[in-house]
């Protein structure tokens, strides 16, 4: 039988059963075929739009969640299994992703492809911790591996270490704990019942280790701890212990289990509300996330990291895709367990639920840093983490940075095994400065950037010609900035190169620098002459410097005195009197608009002309239209308020004395041109 035949509906079943023995279809059934058809064709068209959809972006998740529905529903398992495995690579599944493709799977079980759907299965816990998925794996396991269900040695051991596993992963969940702890005892039992009645030995053995289940179990904040209590008591009454089952006295059995019971149960109703917080129906996600940070904060106040780590799981299995969860929870970890895979394998998690977080990425580096994971899980951490896009630039720098603080510190570790080439800071700084000098040029950042590679290039890579190389190549892009000439003296003053030092001053003393910037670095170049170098040095430096300065000076006082210019379309208005104040005014006004001001001109200048006065201002309009002009004024003027004089100022006016009469104009110039 052809594997996709199993994902098919029964219905589907019978309909092809029915293609072998053919029954004269109805015009029903041919109604519903017609029907079935253009079911098929519209998924089939849905399904070709989502293939083009996720080839354009193949992060679009929703997209992925329903090009997996559809392809369930048409039964196309080769197509089904490499779309869920290319959503894999792209996301971590959510439990109820792995579940779904996990039972599929396990329904075209046979014993020879068990070991590969066990390796689903564990790639399905390793992305969330999951109650309900670690129960589908232990029940597979004890359905359809032979060695489990026929309680091999191998076997045996083989689920007791996975239970093991299974408690601290998903044993600790308040509500739903109880079913990892029952399968457990469920799979003793079983044990137990294969178990020869004469070997009293074998027997006692695992009774006691089933009790030792029921202990364990009852020690354990958790949902419905009475009725766990009321089972073991029954249990305890099977193999011949006198106890009183109504009673919650659990001292006749073991004193220490009777304490740790009656702690649990208190534990349990400290918690009680916490649960039930998380649990309402009808929350809006923030009011939830935020019930969740407060259960956090309560278990971590508790100081139990294994309670807290499972309250974390289950948040971030609720919120997959909250970078500041993550954030928490990677943090928690880092300072809690400082080393190991659990937080290597927490960041791994977090970088793939919300890969665009920067600061994730710096983490996880500096956590397999920690760990001593090798060059090649780093660069490959690193690299993947430069695929990603990241709300800002300096988040791609603090990734450079982490990179080459690593890299920095392995190479001068005396206990590292691998040996690390300096040309692998080098290339990354390159990279670095050649993605991030276009996007943020002019920065601070970047300043300090070039100066740690300067640094690196002097002290690791034992290159001077390097570390000039570095700033000489930075100022060819950025050579405006103030900072990077004066790191570049101060690296050359450190190593003691006086001339090299001096010869960047006259390279850069001329330039325009932001502020003070232009001044700063020519009192920098005479405080260095005076501090480092000879008088003739000091006299060439105040030669060069004293110009530049006095010419500075200069442009800083037109700056100062130049007037502000009122903004282009803004009219002139009397400060004295507000724009609401003049339409009160209405005709008694004193000042005019300019349109009045130019026809009074107009006519002024007739009467002068009238007169016989030479008028020295150009006048642009025609006789006609200043004739027109004047009229115009004149019947405007008839009946209103007579003129009044006009007034000079001394703005365009200058006032002589004690001259002669007699004086011309010519002498008059040649007076006042001497």
């Amino acid at each position: 039988m052809d594997d996709s035949e199993l994902l098919v509906s029964s219905d589907q079943k019978m309909e092809d059963a029915s293609t072998v023995n053919p029954i004269p279809p109805s015009s029903d059934d041919s109604g519903e075929s017609d029907s079935e058809s253009e079911d098929e064709a519209e998924s089939n068209h849905q399904i070709e739009t989502l293939e083009s959809e996720l080839s354009a972006n193949p992060y679009n998740y929703d997209a992925y969640v329903q090009y997996i529905k559809l392809l369930r529903k048409t039964a196309n398992l080769e197509k089904l299994r490499q779309a869920r495995e290319a959503m894999s690579a792209m996301f971590p599944l959510s439990p109820s992703l792995w579940l779904e493709w996990a039972r599929d799977e396990a329904s075209l079980a046979s014993s020879d492809n068990v070991p590969e759907i066990v390796k689903l299965y564990e790639r399905g816990i390793s992305d969330y911790q999951s109650v309900s998925l670690w129960c589908d794996y232990l029940n597979f396991l004890r359905e359809f591996d032979p060695s489990v269900n026929g309680y091999t040695p191998d076997g045996i051991s083989k689920m007791r270490n996975l239970f093991e596993r299974a408690i601290p992963a998903a044993g600790f969940h308040v509500t739903q704990g109880n079913r990892i702890w029952e399968g457990y005892r469920e799979f003793e039992q079983g044990i137990l019942d294969t178990i020869d009645k004469a070997d009293l030995e074998e027997r006692n053995k695992q009774i006691q280790r089933i009790r030792s289940i029921f202990h364990r179990h009852l020690s354990v904040p958790l949902k419905d701890l009475s009725s766990t209590l009321i089972t073991y008591k029954a249990w305890e009454l099977e193999q011949g212990t006198d106890l009183d089952i109504g009673s919650d006295d659990l001292s006749k059995v073991s004193p220490q289990v009777a304490v740790a019971n009656k702690k649990a149960q208190q534990m349990y109703s400290e918690r009680a509300h916490l649960e039930e917080n998380i649990s309402k129906k009808d929350l809006s996600d923030t009011e939830k996330f935020q019930h969740f940070m407060s259960y956090i904060k309560f278990e971590q106040t508790s100081g139990d990291p294994t309670r807290v780590q499972a309250i974390y799981e289950r948040a971030v299995a609720e919120f997959p895709v909250s970078s500041d969860l993550w954030i928490d929870y990677t943090s928690y970890l880092d300072k809690t367990l400082k080393v190991g895979k659990a937080i290597t394998h927490a960041y791994s998690r977090a970088t793939r639920s919300c890969p665009w977080t920067g600061d994730l990425w710096t983490r996880y580096l500096l956590a397999l840093e920690r760990g001593s994971a090798s060059e090649n899980d780093i660069y490959a951490v690193f690299e993947k983490s430069l695929q990603c896009t990241f709300s800002s630039f300096e988040e791609y720098l603090e990734l450079y940075l982490t990179r080459v603080d690593g890299l920095r510190r392995r190479m001068i570790s005396t206990s590292m095994v691998e040996t690390l080439d300096y040309s692998l800071i080098r290339e990354t700084f390159q990279q670095a400065s050649d993605y991030l000098t276009p996007q943020m040029q002019n920065t601070d950042s970047l300043v300090r950037l070039h100066a740690y590679w300067a640094n690196l290039e002097l002290n690791i890579g034992k290159d001077l010609a390097g570390a000039r190389g570095v700033w000489d190549s930075f100022l060819k892009k950025s050579g405006g900035m103030l900072a990077a000439w004066q790191a570049y003296i101060d690296m050359e003053v450190r190593l003691g190169h006086v001339k090299e030092a001096r010869s960047i001053y006259r390279r850069c003393y001329t330039r325009k620098f932001d502020g003070t910037g232009s001044e700063d670095i020519c009192h920098g170049w005479l405080r260095f002459e005076r501090e480092r170098g000879a008088l003739e040095d000091f006299d060439h430096a105040v030669q060069k410097v004293t110009p530049r300065l006095e010419e500075l000076q200069l442009i800083r006082l037109q700056q100062e005195s130049a007037p502000v210019k009122p903004s282009a379309g803004v009219k002139e208005h009397n400060p004295q009197k507000s724009t609401r104040e003049k339409r009160k005014a209405g005709p008694n006004v004193e000042e005019e608009s300019s349109a009045k001001r130019q026809k009074s001109k107009g006519q002024k200048m007739n009467d002068e002309e009238a007169e016989g006065k030479t008028a020295t201002v150009p006048n642009k309009k025609s006789k006609s239209e200043t004739e027109k002009a004047a009229d115009s004024k004149r019947e405007e003027s008839e009946g209103a308020k007579p003129v009044k004089p006009k007034i000079f100022t001394d703005e365009c006016t200058a006032f002589l004395s004690n001259l002669s009469p007699k004086l011309s104009i010519y002498e008059l110039h040649v007076k006042f041109t001497k």
